[in-house]
């Protein structure tokens, strides 16, 4: 089976090799394999005759800012809810959002498909009179997040109105007293 070379290369890894093992000058080497002196220096500078990653190194949304992706993850960890159900939760707080946008979130964050069976079973909130206004936030992201999801439950129908806040430069850990 041949060597698989993506478009643009010019060289096998056999002629990658050589370039690295010769003593002969770069001048000389590009000559015999027809390609540019900087070319051979390149292969010559490297440990390895594989290719490099092409692209970006760190890879990120063109849409979404690193605040949303943040809330898109802190949703989709905590929530644990499918694709479909955290693209309608957040299209109101993040109107640019799509759902191949979303998806794509999910994928560089490695989330983009929930595990089977480990979901612990949901608790039931207390009944409270209409008005009632639940904020949950996860005491272990306090201290690190720069953004928090937070889930408001309205009413005794529970409607849960995702949402989230971006904690502010100059924001302190408050000090919680010993009760």
């Amino acid at each position: 089976m041949g060597q698989i070379l993506h478009g643009s290369a010019k060289t096998t890894h056999a002629n990658r090799a050589e370039l690295q093992r010769s003593k002969a000058s770069a001048a000389q080497l590009a000559a015999r394999f027809g390609m540019n002196e900087k070319t051979v220096l390149k292969w010559r500078k490297r440990r390895s005759v594989e290719d490099m990653p092409m692209g970006p190194k760190e890879r990120r949304s063109t849409v979404l800012t690193p605040v949303e992706e943040a809330a898109i993850v802190a949703l989709r960890v905590q929530a644990r809810l499918p694709l479909d159900d955290v693209y309608i939760a957040l299209k109101d707080v993040i109107p640019h959002l799509t759902r191949s946008s979303l998806h794509r979130c999910l994928q560089r964050h490695g989330i983009s498909r929930l595990p089977k069976g480990d979901r612990e079973k949901p608790k039931k909130f207390k009944d409270y009179e209409i008005g009632y206004f639940h904020i949950a936030l996860p005491s272990s992201a306090m201290k690190t997040a720069k953004a928090f999801s937070l889930s408001r439950l309205i009413g005794p129908a529970s409607w849960c109105l995702p949402g989230y806040i971006v904690r502010p430069q100059n924001w302190r850990q408050p000090v919680s007293s010993s009760h």
